[in-house]
Formats: structure tokens, C-alpha cells, sequence
């Protein structure tokens, strides 16, 4: 069994190093200053990252969507008088690392994307950021690294609909996660909806035989992309831009309008 472990680690580790590696395709510029990135971002946020790794390229095209990767804000990154904050403020689940902090400034020069939950308290904050950063040394599930580089070798046309299977489920061992069913987990936690699953049931009332009662189901937390904060009714989109008051006239043209 421990040989076994080890050849499964092993190819782990090689898997992750050729899936880490840059792909063909450019990678999109920010559309936003790191400045303004900083200033906008605070403690429960979700970042989500386009990316242009081989890996990238396999989630996006799965998953079909823009976003590849996602990470939790787990402090502010500038303080009140706008200073920087010390240590790492973002925690992920990466391929070749394992659950990990990092810096902002790993995604400054990337495309990306602020989605915040509304109306969690700092108290809930701090139990899904806790829960989060319990997971810290974790691995990546070996099981999503074989599927994508499955895809990524033999490039086969996956139907829609099988497409996100092939990052669902893993391997199901707790100390393992990937990106978005870590963040998923932390916000289960605290009982936030991302995406649940809607049943519709007959009112119960005699007065209203025409009324529904809507029932929410939680959906395993393996079942989540990064794709899913994005288009979740529940998460706002914050962007950068606008958040520092955005006024169209004063933006300096190298040629005058029509």
C-alpha cells in the first residue's frame, strides 16, 4: 500500500508540474489596477482568476466559462488608512501546492472577478474563513488532476453534458479538495447558498390550494466550479473600476470621439 501511495504521488507531482505550465493561449489583461484591486477586496470575498495554464484552459473549457480558478479572502488586504496589511490574504487549493496562502500580488497582472456574499455577519466570516484555513496543507484530489490531464492529452469532444463530471466527485478523501468545493465547504458552513438545488411543493394551507412552497437542497460542495460564484444570485459583483467612482468624462482619448 505505501509503494502504491507513492507511484500515485509521484505521478501526481509530474501531472501537476505539466498541468501548471503555461498554455497557447495570451492571458487576458486586469482590468484593473492592482491598487484599486487592493482597495476593493475585504475579509470573505471570493476572487475568481481567468488563469492560461494547460490547466486553466481544461476548466474553462469544461466548465464553460471564464473562470478557471478561485480563491478566498481571508483579510483585508489594505487597512483602514488604506496601508498594506502583513502576511498573505488569499487562501486556494492549488494543483501542485496543496491548500495554501498567497499573496495578492500573484493575480495583479490577471483577469479577475470579486464576488461578495450579502448579509453574512463578521462572526459567520470569521467561522467560514476558520473552516477555510483549517484545510491549510491539504492536497489537491489526485482524481481531478487525472481527468484533466485525460482531457487535456487526448483532447476528446466531452459532451456538455458529461463535462462537469469530469471535475465532480474526486476521489472523496477529506484531506483532499480543489479550488472551488474548498470554498464551497467553508461557505457551507455557515449554511450560504451558492447554487441549491430548488424543489417547489403544494402549500399546506386550505386557504391557498393553488400556493407553492419553495424548499432549498444543499448540493455536495464537490459539485462546484469557480464558474458557479460568478453566476450565483447570491454573491454581488464588485469591480474595481466602479467601486472608486467611475466617471466616463474624464477618461483621456488618443483621438477625439465622433
Amino acid at each position: 500500500m505505501r509503494g502504491l501511495n507513492w507511484v500515485s504521488s509521484r505521478i501526481g507531482g509530474q501531472l501537476a508540474r505539466y498541468l501548471t505550465h503555461p498554455g497557447h493561449q495570451p492571458m487576458q489583461p486586469a482590468t484593473s489596477s492592482p491598487e484599486r484591486l487592493a482597495a476593493t477586496l475585504r475579509r470573505g470575498d471570493i476572487l475568481l482568476v481567468e488563469g492560461s495554464s494547460r490547466i486553466s484552459t481544461a476548466i474553462k473549457y469544461l466548465t464553460q466559462s471564464t473562470w478557471s480558478h478561485a480563491a478566498l479572502c481571508t483579510r483585508t488586504p489594505l487597512d483602514a488608512r488604506g496601508h498594506p496589511v502583513r502576511g498573505d490574504c488569499l487562501l486556494e487549493a492549488d494543483v501542485a501546492e496543496g491548500v495554501r496562502r498567497v499573496p495578492l500580488n500573484l493575480y495583479w497582472h490577471q483577469h479577475t472577478r470579486i464576488c461578495r456574499p450579502i448579509g453574512l455577519s463578521d462572526e459567520e466570516i470569521d467561522t467560514l474563513v476558520a473552516h477555510a484555513e483549517a484545510r491549510l496543507g491539504n492536497h489537491y484530489d489526485l482524481r481531478n488532476i487525472l481527468d484533466l490531464a485525460r482531457y487535456l492529452i487526448r483532447m476528446p469532444p466531452v459532451p456538455s453534458r458529461y463535462r462537469r463530471r469530469m471535475l465532480a466527485l474526486g476521489s472523496g478523501d477529506p484531506t483532499r479538495a480543489i479550488c472551488s468545493s474548498l470554498i464551497a465547504q467553508s461557505f457551507q458552513s455557515v449554511s450560504y447558498p451558492i447554487l441549491p438545488d430548488r424543489e417547489s411543493l403544494p402549500s399546506s394551507d386550505p386557504d391557498c390550494l393553488h400556493c407553492y412552497r419553495e424548499f432549498l437542497h444543499i448540493r455536495h460542495h464537490s459539485l462546484f466550479a469557480p464558474r458557479d460564484f460568478d453566476i450565483s444570485p447570491y454573491f454581488d459583483i464588485i469591480k474595481p473600476t466602479l467601486s472608486a467612482g467611475f466617471d466616463p468624462h474624464r477618461l483621456q482619448w488618443s483621438e477625439p470621439p465622433p
